[in-house]
């Protein structure tokens, strides 16, 4: 399946294109609709899953006919579909909206500078890090502790499966030096590390302490880049922060991490010394 989320966002865009296009205002549509301002607002801006009979009314309005009509009827679709994170709701919201936004993408691109990144950890370093991060709940139950971990596991699944993404991380060394579990558990997570990387659509990448990042650019969040099949569709950024987290479409706020993800590509190591690094590191901790 495809991103509901992101065809959301596609639908919207089409909606709100053929509407200004027809020289209408979101009044003057809903009266011929016999529909409210709010409900064709909420359409423009992707904040509700469609009603693909709404749908078809508003393209009857609008005259639209052949081959756009089917295309729009399809994105609606897919924008109403629900995804296999919807039935896990212990997972958090949060860890969905990522689900989401991985969902059908053709590649992601993650530059993560706190965390071993989400796609590739093992099942015991997630259950550390869910008893550990005490400041984003105020408790966690055993359940709420096996859907995160579950989920997770889902995640990791639609990567691996056929016709998935591709998927290259960035991990700044800092999270490799770190103390962010056991000794053993993180020794197990970084050979899990190296492992991942040899598979054909994983690329990890390090990013030396010691890098000299063009223009010396300040880098102050983790964050993800999505890119989907169909050209229409948005490239999304997800930046991470410690209890929220952003989307972000607009290519004037996207174009930046772009720019951005460039340049930290540009310092990381070399593919085989960052993986060299990897080991080197797991090595020690069994040496200790």
């Amino acid at each position: 399946m495809i991103s509901p989320y992101v065809r959301r966002l596609r639908l919207a865009t089409e909606l709100h294109k053929l509407r200004t296009e027809a020289g209408l205002t979101h009044e003057q549509l809903a009266k011929k609709l016999g529909a409210s301002r709010a409900q064709i607002s909420r359409l423009e801006n992707g904040h509700v899953p469609p009603d693909q009979d709404d749908i078809i009314k508003i393209l009857d309005v609008l005259g639209v006919e052949g081959d756009q009509w089917t295309q729009i009827l399809t994105i609606a679709r897919e924008a109403a579909e629900r995804g296999w994170w919807e039935s896990n709701k212990a997972m958090g919201e949060r860890q969905a909206l990522f689900a989401n936004l991985e969902a059908g993408a053709a590649s992601i691109c993650e530059y993560q500078q706190t965390f071993f990144p989400g796609l590739l950890q093992t099942p015991e370093f997630t259950r550390v890090r869910v008893d550990s991060d005490w400041f984003q709940r105020s408790s966690v139950t055993a359940a709420q502790a096996e859907g995160l971990a579950q989920g997770r596991a889902g995640r990791q699944r639609l990567l691996a499966r056929p016709g998935g993404p591709t998927y290259e991380v960035i991990v700044d060394e800092v999270v490799i030096r770190r103390r962010l579990a056991p000794p053993a558990v993180v020794r197990a997570q970084l050979l899990h590390l190296a492992e991942k990387a040899s598979e054909e659509k994983i690329t990890v990448r390090v990013l030396p302490i010691e890098a000299a990042i063009e223009g010396y650019t300040l880098v102050p969040c983790t964050f993800s880049i999505y890119r989907y099949p169909d050209p229409g569709d948005p490239i999304v950024v997800g930046v991470e922060a410690v209890t929220s987290d952003v989307v972000l479409t607009d290519p004037d706020e996207v174009t930046p991490y772009l720019q951005m993800y460039d340049r930290l590509r540009a310092a990381a190591l070399p593919e085989a010394d960052g993986l060299q690094l990897l080991t080197e590191a797991a090595h020690r901790l069994q040496d200790e």
